[in-house]
């Protein structure tokens, strides 16, 4: 695995296969699944985490052509991934909450998201692929992968559901409070976010551990 992941860094050759599940399956484990969250950065709502396992390594459909880290994909194209992938692969969804963020602060939050992401998943894996340099507390055989949505089908495919359901899941944040602009910055600090926090305040979905929430709550 290291490797193989040295050689994609040292040619600059990111580009996503099932090269990490197939050495998985090598060695053993049967049912491998990719492990990929969004929203760590934004100043508002939950961190959301994706548990994908494939049916099978078949690659040979034209949805894998496209498939790619969801941050390389345009919204269009990754909302047409997200409607095919239920149909090749096993999804888990998790979230840890703005309140459980503060408590806890966003790393930990994200690996309780990604837990909860395993746990929802169908079929009971045997072995993750985790994207970042980090894991959650689980039974089962893992690996870190840095850049693993550039480098694996399954946690590419993860990145992209995650992606998608949480920009939903802003935009319908977005009429509860609107002005803030969810609805396309999914929560991030942007210019018109920062506009609206000086009209209309802090609200309940906002981070209040994240320096610029906290600045604003102490002025």
């Amino acid at each position: 695995l290291k490797t193989l992941i040295i050689y994609f860094a040292v040619t600059n050759i990111w580009m996503p296969s099932f090269d990490l599940e197939k050495l998985a399956w090598k060695g053993g484990f049967s049912s491998v699944a990719g492990v990929d969250e969004v929203g760590r950065g934004p100043w508002a709502g939950p961190v959301l985490a994706c548990a994908l396992i494939f049916n099978n390594s078949d690659d040979q459909h034209p949805l894998f052509s496209e498939l790619d880290d969801s941050k390389k994909l345009s919204k269009t194209k990754r909302e047409k991934l997200a409607q095919q992938l239920p149909s090749f692969a096993k999804i888990g969804i998790g979230y840890a909450s703005v309140k459980e963020i503060d408590a806890l602060n966003i790393l930990k939050a994200t690996l309780v998201a990604m837990g909860r992401a395993i746990d929802n998943l169908p079929e009971t894996p045997d072995y993750l692929l985790v994207d970042g340099n980090h894991l959650p507390k689980t039974n089962f055989e893992e690996k870190c992968v840095v850049r693993g949505d550039s480098i694996s089908y399954s946690i590419a495919a993860a990145s992209v559901i995650a992606k998608v359901k949480r920009d939903k899941l802003m935009s319908e944040l977005s009429l509860e409070c609107p002005g803030y602009g969810w609805e396309t910055n999914a929560g991030y600090g942007t210019k018109t976010h920062q506009e609206a926090l000086l009209i209309h305040g802090v609200t309940k979905h906002h981070r209040k551990s994240f320096s610029p929430i906290r600045n604003m709550l102490t002025k």
